[in-house]
């Protein structure tokens, strides 16, 4: 059996126990967490889509919010001297899916 969610503007395929590292969201480690916004379930060979998902939902529990690792962006122009890096760390929510209900 698997889900797929929409949380923090992006679509996650999730199963019962699994781990993902989603958008930061509000919350403490331990948290329970419903995801009302499920897209499409597959039960055993049975995929359900559209208003049929209408009660559906996804329950999970933040393990952790935390940062990613550095991106470094590295700008140039060849010729000119000119170089410019910048670093970004994006802040993520680690949630493990406790439960998908129909």
């Amino acid at each position: 059996m698997y889900a797929v969610i929409r949380s923090g503007g992006k679509q996650y395929r999730v199963t019962p126990g699994q781990t993902v590292r989603l958008e930061k969201m509000n919350g403490d480690a331990g948290a329970k967490v419903e995801f009302g916004d499920v897209l499409m379930i597959e039960n055993g060979g049975a995929v359900q889509v559209g208003s049929a998902l209408a009660k559906a939902k996804v329950e999970a529990t933040i393990l952790e919010n935390r940062r990613a690792g550095k991106i470094l962006v590295f700008k140039k122009k060849r010729k000119k001297q000119y170089r410019r890096t910048r670093g970004h760390r994006q802040d993520y929510t680690a949630v493990r899916i406790d439960k998908i209900s129909i």
